[in-house]
């Protein structure tokens, strides 16, 4: 069964500066800059049938013309006891007028609705055992965040081995923004 989620890839030139921000803090699992994306549906394992439907949805999907995404700040998810070390995306209204698309198209075919707050990021490490203040401080050593932006002219379709998050990522799919 593949493990399945739609995202948009990160730009290797981004992919770089992200990667930079990477290193000192414990046993944390960093990610790849190859496997760097911004999640936009999360849709777990499924089996072969269901992943069918689910790309010939997806493959409907327009937003026309392609948009902007800018990458902007460092953040955490987990508050007191971290568990995700990420780089945060500003919200603008194309991207989650996307992730909206694909909640709906996702639902129609039978697919349960995410139920977590849409939160768009780049995942940059696994953290596993640091303390909140090791994390602001590493945040804090990283000095000033130039935001980083990219052009969107596509999503992809992304599978994913089954393991604790991370990658490999292989790319399914991709589906262009405009018609």
């Amino acid at each position: 069964m593949p493990r399945l989620f739609t995202g948009l890839e990160i730009p290797h030139d981004v992919g770089f500066a992200l990667s930079l921000k990477r290193g000192g803090l414990g046993k944390s699992r960093w990610i790849d800059a190859s496997n760097y994306h911004i999640t936009l549906h999360y849709i777990g394992d499924v089996d072969n049938q269901t992943g069918n439907a689910v790309a010939n949805c997806l493959d409907g999907l327009r937003v026309d013309p392609p948009f902007s995404v800018t990458i902007n700040q460092l953040g955490v998810f987990g508050g007191n006891r971290p568990r995700v070390l990420y780089a945060g995306v500003e919200p603008c209204p194309q991207l989650l007028a996307l992730h909206e698309m694909h909640e709906r198209a996702l639902q129609k075919i039978g697919l349960k609705p995410e139920g977590r707050k849409f939160t768009p990021h780049v995942t940059l490490a696994r953290l596993n055992g640091v303390s909140a203040e090791e994390v602001a401080n590493h945040i804090g050593r990283a000095g000033v965040f130039y935001p980083l932006t990219f052009t969107v002219n596509q999503f992809v379709l992304y599978s994913a081995k089954d393991s604790v998050g991370g990658g490999p990522y292989l790319v399914e799919e991709r589906y262009p923004l405009a018609a």
